[in-house]
């Protein structure tokens, strides 16, 4: 029985450890499109908490490019994402994926 406790252990601690630094990743977006990505940027761009992942890869991905200019922030948005290696931008778009745009107003 106690051999099974250890490879629970690791993939517990490897998730702990993944969704930290997903987190982390997620804070530079907060500051614009809040802590569940329940604000437009800039009072422009629309809600990203819940979006889908594979559309997330793709702005995200064209951004990084240059490719796309949604609302205007295309620039800020290629700075923001500029350093993200693809499997930052894939756990990225899954956090986003997962957030809840209306959990803040539940908390009032």
């Amino acid at each position: 029985m106690k051999k099974i406790y250890l490879p629970l252990f690791i993939i517990s601690i490897t998730t702990t450890i993944t969704f930290a630094d997903t987190l982390e990743l997620y804070k530079n977006c907060a500051g614009c499109h809040g802590e569940n990505g329940e604000k437009q940027a800039l009072n422009k761009s629309k809600l990203i908490g819940g979006q889908e992942t594979n559309l997330t890869i793709k702005e995200l991905k064209a951004y990084k490019n240059g490719e796309l200019n949604q609302y205007g922030l295309g620039n800020i948005m290629k700075l923001q994402v500029g350093i993200l290696s693809q499997s930052d931008i894939e756990e990225l778009a899954e956090y986003i994926s997962k957030l809840d745009v209306n959990a803040s107003k539940k908390k009032h």
